[in-house]
């Protein structure tokens, strides 16, 4: 059984100090963070964890539907990277709110 969390955040970007590369995340945090959370959390306890405490997903931005694992960013919350074709898609940039729907 797979658990939908919904979200709202703002794309940003975070390049290496040498400017050498970049990525693109969400920050998923407040209510959705804590769902997301717990779900990690109910992982430990099963022992089925993954590394680095990442939660593999299934990500909904507008009409792109992607496979992802996102990753815990205290005291933040969660990161979801959004590569660049699911940006190219939807026509979204840094700095950009968008929608997102996770099945975890």
């Amino acid at each position: 059984m797979s658990e939908h969390i919904a979200h709202r955040g703002a794309l940003w970007r975070w390049t290496r100090a040498t400017g050498a590369a970049s990525w693109h995340f969400v920050t998923i945090d407040g209510a959705a963070g804590e769902a997301l959370s717990t779900t990690a959390l109910m992982r430990r306890l099963e022992g089925t964890a993954r590394g680095f405490g990442s939660l593999r997903v299934v990500a909904t931005i507008g009409g792109s539907r992607f496979a992802t694992s996102v990753f815990p960013s205290n005291p933040e919350g969660w990161m979801l990277p959004v590569k660049a074709a699911v940006r190219k898609a939807e026509g979204i940039a840094e700095g950009d709110t968008v929608e997102i729907v996770l099945e975890v």
